[in-house]
């Protein structure tokens, strides 16, 4: 009879995605990748349609707005276009971030539509994205030609695949389950530091926008006359407003770099908390956020990076007991934060064609390097410092015993598992008590089994010659057969014979 019996039966519920053919599968993907080109080129050139109907002297017309449309949508992409003055590199991010957005919705709903929830599954639909975005950006480029505003045609294919196969890779991430098998192969200290990195990233952007919005709002008054002298009519304010919109994420990623040490450059114009080159600056109002003189307060805003090395370092105090494992935690988090600066960094600056205002920098080796330094060197120490300690080995002699906090009063029925599946099926266990168990006769000491002594037996029997009537030493096997059997309790073989079987 079993002690414990349970019931471990559960009802499993499996979702099965739903089945498309060939046909309809390759149908759902070309009317994703379709109609992210064509939304976003639709959006492209209804903002365009916007200005330019807003504007006193300019002429409005479907093809104009459609036509210059196509080299907006390829700035969108974050091309560089040429013009006979120059290049112009240092494109807003803020639109790109909008299409980026746009590509991952529909890349998302893609896969929700087909049921994809394995990581290879996620190709199909991000292939064909970022292919039909490439295709179209070389097309457009190549049909461009020599005109006015032209583009090469290979940074054009790439760059659209580029930046839509990331927003595309974004958007099916989750679904098709690329974070979890990224995660899964992190160990718990890795993946801590990853997502401090992340955090330290965030908040180094975050402090650059406080200062972008500090230096606007110390500004305001040539804020406004910058917007005053721009023109009296309403297009041309929207215009100069949509301007500063779209190169507001540039600017915040400028402010990052102030904060962090390593500044940026406008033309000849060189800010940084350490080193100040003043110089014109054009007239957007954006730019009036710029310092206009060094202060001697300007080292100051280096705090800010450093309490944020300081943040990281508090949050893998508790990683491990271990002070290795901690700074392998800190170590992830400033390698994260700098790969993140570097992306930042090299897509906020570029070319101004060829005037006095060329190039627009944002020195991102510097800035990666920086950031680094503020989360490992304030990080390490904080988290060496505030650290647990690993507990002093205490000899065999000294060691003591510790009781265990044990409360005898707590029944099996407060048993709680941290799992609810654990907790019911022990709840469903029948516990038998040991007086149900029946000993019919209790074994005393001296009744016990020795094997030392049965071994000198034996070899005295051994030593004794065997005679050649076998007939007393059966008889002798038999009496102490029955001796052993009334010894443990038994009944003799003769008196089961009669007996029932059980």
């Amino acid at each position: 009879m079993p002690v414990l019996q349970r019931d471990v039966t559960r009802e499993v519920t499996t979702v099965r995605p739903p089945e498309f053919s060939r046909s309809e599968r390759m149908r759902v993907l070309v009317a994703a990748a379709v109609g992210s080109v064509v939304v976003g080129y639709a959006a492209v050139a209804a903002l365009l349609a916007l200005v330019s109907a807003t504007a006193t002297y300019a002429e409005f017309s479907t093809a104009g707005v459609l036509s210059a449309a196509a080299p907006a949508w390829l700035a969108a992409h974050h091309v560089p276009l040429r013009f006979d003055a120059g290049q112009l590199g240092v494109l807003p991010l803020l639109p790109t971030a909008l299409l980026m957005l746009l590509v991952g919705r529909t890349a998302a709903g893609t896969a929700d539509r087909l049921g994809l929830y394995e990581p290879l599954q996620a190709r199909g639909v991000v292939l064909s994205i970022s292919g039909a975005h490439a295709v179209v950006g070389g097309s457009i480029a190549l049909l461009m030609g020599e005109g006015v505003v032209r583009a090469t045609p290979a940074v054009a294919f790439f760059g659209c695949a580029a930046v839509s196969g990331l927003a595309a890779t974004i958007g099916v991430a989750r679904r098709c389950g690329l974070v979890e098998m990224v995660f899964d192969k992190l160990d718990p200290v890795a993946l801590h530091g990853l997502r401090a990195g992340f955090m330290a990233l965030f908040a180094l952007v975050s402090v650059g926008a406080l200062a972008v919005a500090a230096g606007l709002a110390v500004s305001w008054p040539t804020t406004s006359g910058l917007f005053a002298e721009a023109g009296p009519s309403p297009g041309v304010g929207l215009g100069v407003f949509l301007l500063c919109v779209g190169y507001l994420p540039n600017a915040i990623i400028a402010g990052f770099s102030y904060v962090a040490g390593a500044g940026f450059s406008l033309g000849g114009v060189e800010v940084s908390p350490m080193r100040f080159v003043g110089g014109p600056v054009p007239p957007v109002p954006l730019l009036a956020a710029m310092p206009e003189t060094a202060a001697v307060w300007s080292p100051v805003v280096l705090v800010g990076a450093a309490a944020i090395g300081v943040f990281v370092g508090w949050t893998c105090r508790k990683v491990s007991d271990r002070p290795a494992s901690r700074f392998r935690a800190v170590l992830v988090a400033a390698i994260t934060a700098a790969v993140g600066s570097l992306v930042l960094a090299a897509t906020a600056g570029g070319r101004l064609a060829a005037g006095a205002f060329d190039p627009v920098t944002v020195p991102a080796g510097l800035l990666a390097l920086l950031v680094a330094l503020w989360v490992l060197v304030p990080g390490v120490l904080v988290a060496w410092l505030a650290g647990a300690r690993s507990k002093p080995v205490v000899a065999d002699g000294e060691a003591e015993f510790v009781e265990p906090d044990y409360d005898e009063e707590t029944s099996d029925e407060d048993v709680v598992f941290e799992d609810d599946e654990l907790t019911e099926q022990f709840e469903q266990l029948e516990v038998v008590d040991e007086d149900e168990f029946e000993v019919e006769e209790d074994l005393e000491d001296d009744d016990y089994y020795d094997e030392d002594e049965y071994d000198e037996d034996v070899a005295d029997e051994e030593e004794e010659p065997v005679e050649e009537d076998a007939e007393e030493p059966l008889e002798e096997e038999e009496d102490f057969e029955a001796e052993f059997d009334e010894m443990l309790g038994m009944e003799s073989e003769e008196d089961l014979d009669g007996k029932p079987e059980r």
